[in-house]
């Protein structure tokens, strides 16, 4: 297991909901941010459709304030919401074109993504908005460097990130990410509304839960806590 390259500087986090990013990628952003790195969210969804017995205009605005305190624990201050539907995001033209928008906005060198395979395990599937944020995420960081896919993105200057790491069970690389548990379990305990309405049990013991299942230690990676990621290359 190698390490995950850290010679850049702009990183971008795409994922499909608020608390996507806290269930995996958090620890690995707050270990980025404390080497002075800058670290950006994009949400396809405000997770709307998150909370039940609470209606989706009430839950939005609700998680997305959850959202920019959890980033904000992190060391994130720029999160941006692309207001699609929560539970019905499909993969389109029209979403490959708004996050390789986002990508040229924001010129990241490194762009994190959630796992978006079909499942997580064995007779364990993968949320429809996960898949498809995260391939058309893959696909739009291509888009974003070619001026041609996309002509009406032309007031936009093309750009070329160099890697995209996906946070999940395929690994090929790893973060160590030791000495930021304490900030990634803050950051997901900041989604307190949805924390309690998922389960009965504490946050605390949700939190810990959480932390636990998505770090640990990796085959042949000498950190004590480490997330895996797949590596994906574009010679940006």
């Amino acid at each position: 297991m190698q390490h995950v390259p850290e010679d850049w500087q702009r990183g971008l986090v795409i994922v499909a909901h608020p608390d996507d990013i806290e269930y995996g990628a958090a620890a690995a952003v707050a270990r980025w941010t404390g080497q002075g790195k800058d670290i950006r969210y994009v949400l396809v969804t405000s997770g709307e459709a998150g909370i039940a017995g609470l209606a989706p205009v009430e839950s939005g605005p609700l998680r997305e304030a959850e959202e920019i305190a959890a980033a904000e624990l992190v060391g994130v201050r720029e999160v941006e919401f692309l207001g699609y539907p929560d539970g019905r995001v499909r993969e389109s033209l029209e979403l490959r074109r708004d996050l390789a928008a986002a990508i040229r906005r924001h010129q990241p060198e490194m762009v994190v993504l959630f796992h978006f395979g079909d499942t997580w395990a064995p007779g364990y599937a993968n949320s429809a908005d996960h898949r498809a944020v995260g391939r058309a995420a893959l696909d739009a960081i291509a888009d974003a460097g070619n001026e041609w896919i996309f002509p009406e993105l032309a007031d936009q200057k093309p750009w070329s990130a160099r890697w995209a790491a996906v946070v999940g069970p395929t690994a090929t690389h790893a973060v160590d990410v030791t000495d930021t548990i304490d900030q990634a379990a803050a950051s997901l305990a900041a989604h307190r509304r949805y924390l309690e309405v998922l389960s009965p049990e504490p946050i605390a013991d949700q939190v810990r839960a959480v932390v636990d299942m998505a770090t640990g230690p990796k085959d042949g990676f000498p950190a004590e806590r480490a997330i895996g990621v797949e590596l994906f290359y574009f010679g940006g």
